[in-house]
């Protein structure tokens, strides 16, 4: 397990039209267990929100949760789904062959009633 400090494990928020939509309208639990199985959830209800980062390869959920909690006071996360993104490999006109990097993606689903994260606020 890596020796990560909670600051050095959120990089930044992923902010795409996915993720915008989790933030909007949330996440409850039917959309959760859509989520889970790896299928498109939907927007029906405004429950819970869910927001996105990028976060160290090495990083635990665990990790994550605690990072979101202490980094954003008044946060309390329910869960954490995360995912790898492995390297993909590109040609550059013709030269060395490289890939693109490791990432690691984490979706923290908020508690109801928890302060929502300001990193957010105004997107």
């Amino acid at each position: 397990m890596a020796n990560l400090q909670y600051y050095d494990i959120l990089l930044k928020p992923l902010m795409t039209e996915k993720s915008m939509k989790f933030m909007e309208h949330g996440l409850d639990d039917e959309q959760q267990k859509k989520l889970d199985a790896g299928r498109d959830p939907g927007t029906d209800k405004n429950i819970r929100p869910a927001y996105s980062f990028y976060v160290h390869v090495n990083a635990t959920k665990t990790q994550v949760k605690d990072a979101v909690e202490k980094l954003f006071p008044g946060t309390k996360v329910d869960k954490v789904n995360t995912m790898n993104c492995h390297p993909k490999k590109r040609q550059r006109r013709g030269f060395a062959p490289g890939s693109t990097v490791k990432r690691k993606k984490a979706i923290v689903t908020l508690a109801p009633g928890s302060k929502e994260i300001e990193v957010f606020q105004g997107m």
